[in-house]
Order: structure tokens, then C-alpha cells, then sequence
């Protein structure tokens, strides 16, 4: 389907076609030019599960499980069931402490690596009816899916596909031993907005490794929650790359991929990606134009930025005085929200199944920050010029699916802002119209000194969100230049914030 949208500019008609192919993948013909490859990258946008989830911005993690009670990170697959019990747990208080932190869904462990499972599940004995908790009739993944509805919240799930407790582990019997694990979790509780795997494998108690049938896996989940996100060793969202809630300067959603096959995605997915997508560059810029020049196939494949507010992942006591402080974790959300991911906070449950105070009251401290840093956009006062502009109000009036663009063919332009009164910031913000495309390449902010325009930051990519902190600038007048761009550039919204 092709897009055509037009711009209104009082009696000016201005026809922009923005010819966009609606689709998150494109086969790059071997014949294609660097120069068709590009303005075909520029055309690739986000599944709709794709897009919901970018605009989460925040999801948590919630690591609790058997390693809970031996202080543990890893477990052996070997743990007694009995340990299990969690006498105060709260899953309410969990996802009511996420949600007042500004989280928009959240993800439960509901097997890790040791194989304890914290539903009562058919296939194993390893979970929570063998503990003594609530006498064995007891649920964790139904209580934190009921706390998630009543708090209107996204749930996802963890399935860890190393398990070091099932003695199938290792062979062929496995996959299907997983399937049934899948299948339970994916009827029972409702809907479910994520499905999240690592790559961890292990051996088993049999001391095999296990051959993943990944896209088997991703079929089965398509069928049973068609709306899910399946991230991140999947077809909708990738690992950044690091653990510590820092993402690249440059990060690209659209990426080459080597193993895009026209006639395979037709007969198995209904012409959408079902396998996760191979023959990334490992890098700083995984996107770029000369990594996307040789590729065989273009997809748009997200970031996603994960880290613990603890040291660990699993609850500890003795990290009770090392949870990440209010303005760590800012730093952590420039850099990761801020640089077109989302972020994935883990925040452990304690051994009396409750979020701990500690972490609670870091959480609070951060959440004042953000609020009280981006509750006035100073942009928003200023008058607007664009000579090569199109639709310059859509920059200040909070719809996403609305943006400025350029006239013909433009990929360069200035949008300059004019103050009444002088002011003062020192975090730009700044989002494309990823429905349409990612398309900036670099861009510049500049403040004008009374005599000439003197640089204030300076970036990259762009893509859905992009924030960049910067020492306080005072100015009547500042500017937004559009350096580089992969056709049409399209900003969705333009901010200027003081940080508190």
C-alpha cells in the first residue's frame, strides 16, 4: 500500500508523496544502488506490535524465583521446591509500585535457568504446588497477571529456554517439553504483551546442550497471542548489547539483514518477519550507510536497553545499600530511552515476595526527577520558522503521528525558535514519525550569542526518542539543523527542558 499525504499551508496546497512500502522488512535486490538502498531503508517502519511497544518506554522486570531464597544469581536445577515461600507476597504491590514509576508494562520470570516454575505447571514438579507456599496451591504468574489487569498494565512473560532441571534437556523431547510450557502460559492468564528469551545454553542434568527450535517457538506464539511482543532473542526486538542500561551513540532500527527470503516469509508468516533476523554488524553504528551498502535485506529491528537497579538480578540482602540512586537511574534513562530503546528495569522482589523499601524510595526519587524535568516544554512559547518546512505546528502539539517535514525533496533544514523572553534549558528532546520512517542522520542544536550561532550539542540518529543533556544554555533564539537525513526528515516533537 502506498501512502500519499498532503499538506495544507493555508491556500498553499504543498502534495508530498511519501512513498512507504508499510512494511517492517525489504529483499535488496543484488543490482539495487547504495543510493536505492538507503532511500528503501527510509521506507521501513515498525509492526504495529512493534511500534506499542517503543512507546512503552519503560517496562519492568521482575526477577523472583528460587534463586530468591538461596542468594543466589544462577541456580543448579538441583534446589528444593520446599525453600520456596514467599509468606508476605504482594504481586498488587509490585506492579502498583511499577506503575506509579511511570512503567507501562512488566515482565515476570516466570522460569529462569534452574527450572523452577512459578506457576503450578503440568510438566514438571520443579514449581510452586511442590512448595510449601500457600500449601502448594499457589500461583505467582496468575497473581501479578490479575494485579496487571486491575492496574491496567502490560505482562509479559520470561521463559528461560536453558532449563537445568528437565531431565528432557538436551534432547529433541525438549522443544516439546517447551511447547507445552508455552502453551499453558500463553492460554491461562489472559493476554500476554510480551514473550522474552535469552540465548543462555547451558547443559542439562543429562550434560547435553539443547538445540533451540526457535521458530517453532515464535510460530506457536504468533498463534496463541498474535499481539505479543516476543523480544529479545527474537523477530520483534533485539538486545542492545550491554546490561548496563547504556545504549550506542548511533542507534539504528532499521538494520541489514542477511537471511530475509521473499517466498519463505510469504508461505510461513503471512508475509511478516517470524524468524529472528541474522547478519548484524557488532559495533557503535550497527545501521549506518556503510553497513546497510552490502546488506541482502533491510529490517527494523529495535533496541532494547536492560539493567538491574540492584548489582544483581535476583534480590540480595546485602545490595540493600547498592540499589542505584534517583539520578543514576536519570543518567540510565537519557541513555537509553534517550537514545531510541526502550529501557528494561529490573527490580527484585525480596524474600518475603515484596519490593523492598529501598528500592521503592529510589524509584519515588526518580520519578520526581523525570516529572519535574519534562512537565514544562519551553519550546512550546517560542515562534516558529522553517524556510523549507512543512506543518511546523505539529513540532509543539504533543501527537505523535503528527510531524514537520520538508518541502520536494529535501533532506537538509532549519527550524529556528524565537523566545518573547530569554530562556533557560539544558536537555533537548526530540522524536521522528517512525510510521513513516527513521531518516536523520545527524543533526545540530545551536543558540544565537548576539553576534553569531554557537553550538550547543550535536547528535546522530534520532528514531523514535532522543534526548541530550547539556551544561545550561541562557538564549533569546535557538536552532534545530537537519545536517543529514535518509530522504524527507519527519519530527514528530521538539523540546526544550531544564532538568531540576
Amino acid at each position: 500500500m502506498l501512502i500519499k499525504t498532503c499538506f495544507i499551508l493555508g491556500s498553499l496546497l504543498t502534495f508530498s508523496c511519501l512513498v512507504n512500502a508499510q512494511t517492517n522488512y525489504a529483499i535488496i535486490d543484488p543490482n539495487e544502488s547504495s543510493a536505492e538502498i538507503i532511500k528503501k531503508a527510509a521506507g521501513i517502519t515498525p509492526t504495529s506490535r512493534q511500534l506499542r511497544w517503543q512507546q512503552l518506554e519503560l517496562t519492568a522486570f521482575f526477577h523472583f524465583g528460587i534463586n530468591t531464597y538461596t542468594n543466589r544469581e544462577w541456580g543448579t536445577g538441583k534446589e528444593s521446591p520446599e525453600i520456596f515461600n514467599p509468606r508476605r507476597l504482594d504481586a498488587e504491590q509490585w506492579v502498583k509500585t511499577a506503575k506509579d514509576a511511570g512503567f507501562k508494562q512488566v515482565i515476570l520470570t516466570a522460569k529462569h535457568h534452574d527450572g523452577f516454575c512459578l506457576w503450578p505447571t503440568k510438566t514438571t514438579t520443579h514449581s510452586v504446588k511442590s512448595s510449601p507456599w500457600k500449601k502448594g496451591n499457589g500461583d505467582v504468574v496468575k497473581e501479578v497477571a490479575d494485579a496487571c489487569k486491575k492496574f491496567k498494565i502490560g505482562f509479559g512473560i520470561y521463559l528461560s529456554p536453558w532449563d537445568m532441571n528437565a531431565a528432557v534437556y538436551g534432547t529433541e523431547a525438549y522443544n516439546d517439553f517447551f511447547i507445552n510450557q508455552l502453551t499453558e502460559l500463553l492460554t491461562q492468564y489472559g493476554r500476554i504483551d510480551e514473550v522474552w528469551f535469552d540465548g543462555a545454553n547451558g547443559e542439562g542434568p543429562n550434560g547435553k546442550k539443547q538445540a533451540y527450535d526457535f521458530n517453532r517457538w515464535y510460530a506457536h506464539i504468533r498463534e496463541l497471542q498474535p499481539t505479543a511482543t516476543i523480544a529479545i532473542m527474537g523477530p520483534d526486538v533485539r538486545w542492545v548489547g550491554t546490561e548496563t542500561g547504556y545504549g550506542r551513540e548511533t542507534e539504528w532500527s532499521v538494520l541489514p539483514a542477511n537471511n530475509l527470503d521473499q517466498s519463505g516469509i510469504s508461505a510461513t508468516s503471512q508475509k511478516e518477519i517470524n524468524i529472528k533476523p541474522s547478519g548484524f554488524i557488532k559495533g557503535q553504528d550497527i545501521g549506518g550507510r556503510d553497513q546497510l551498502k552490502n546488506a541482502k535485506g533491510l529490517v527494523w529491528y529495535p533496541a532494547e536497553t536492560d539493567v538491574s537497579i540492584r548489582p544483581g538480578w535476583f534480590y540480595h540482602p546485602a545490595e540493600d545499600s547498592k540499589v542505584k540512586s534517583p539520578d543514576k537511574l536519570l543518567d540510565i534513562y537519557y541513555h537509553s530511552v534517550g537514545k531510541n530503546s526502550v529501557l528494561l528495569l529490573n527490580i527484585p522482589p525480596n524474600t518475603d515476595g515484596l519490593i523492598s523499601e529501598s528500592d521503592i524510595n529510589s524509584l519515588k526519587g526518580w520519578t520526581k526527577l523525570r516529572t519535574e524535568t519534562f512537565k514544562v516544554n519551553l519550546a512550546k512559547g517560542a515562534v516558529i520558522a522553517s524556510a523549507n518546512g512543512v506543518n511546523p505546528k505539529a513540532l509543539l502539539d504533543g501527537r505523535y503521528k503528527t510531524n514537520w517535514t520538508t518541502k520536494g525533496k529535501d533532506s537538509t533544514a532549519i527550524i529556528e525558535l524565537t523566545f518573547k523572553t530569554a530562556q533557560t534549558f539544558d536537555v533537548l528532546s526530540l522524536q521522528e514519525n517512525i510510521t513513516i520512517g527513521q531518516r536523520v542522520e545527524k543533526f545540530v542544536l545551536e543558540y544565537w550569542a548576539g553576534t553569531d550561532w554557537k553550538k550547543v550539542t550535536e547528535g546522530t540518529t534520532i528514531g523514535y526518542k532522543r534526548l541530550v543533556k547539556f551544561k545550561p544554555v541562557t538564549a533569546l533564539k535557538v536552532r534545530l539543523r537537519i545536517e543529514q537525513s535518509r530522504l524527507n526528515p519527519t519530527i514528530s516533537e521538539l523540546g526544550l527542558f531544564k532538568q531540576i
